[in-house]
């Protein structure tokens, strides 16, 4: 038990340099600007910005490794204890942003409806994201991943 311990505690020390070197211009993206329509704005794209909202409304963006399924929904794994995994469970309304790897995005943000999978669900999720990215990122859960206890996926469904 006690690599898990040392294991979460440096996922969350990552989380908050993560947080630190998220560009300024991620935190400009709200509701406000966003537009209604599908995610074909991301195809081909390694990285979004995933917005999810406090109880209180104020808009929190993640940049985000993501995969879109052939239904056009976006799927992104993270942790059960994730603030975005938290928010979800409160909120489900989200926005998805093209984004370069630290957040800042490259085109409008979209609409939609986030909410988090069951177990049963995880496998479609898993399926389109291990498309999207291949052996580079089965190295990088293997090497910094979470235990599969941790484990959460977020699917987000496009409005309009």
């Amino acid at each position: 038990m006690a690599g898990v311990g040392v294991r979460s505690r440096l996922a969350r020390l990552g989380d908050r340099m993560f947080d630190r070197l998220r560009h300024p211009a991620a935190f400009s993206v709200s509701d406000d600007g966003a537009v209604d329509g599908d995610f074909d704005s991301l195809r081909g794209r390694p990285y979004a910005l995933l917005v999810t909202f406090r109880r209180d409304g104020t808009p929190v963006p993640s940049p985000v490794w993501f995969a879109l399924d052939s239904d056009g929904r976006a799927y992104v794994k993270t942790v059960t204890h994730a603030g975005k995994s938290k928010r979800v469970r409160n909120n489900g309304s989200a926005l998805l942003a093209p984004s370069t790897m630290r957040g800042k995005p490259v085109g409008p943000a979209v609409r939609g409806t986030a909410r988090l999978l069951a177990a049963a669900e995880w496998g479609r999720a898993e399926e389109a994201l291990a498309s999207a990215y291949g052996m580079d990122r089965r190295i990088f859960e293997r090497l910094l991943g979470e235990p599969d206890e941790d484990v959460a996926y977020l699917e987000v469904t496009p409005r309009g």
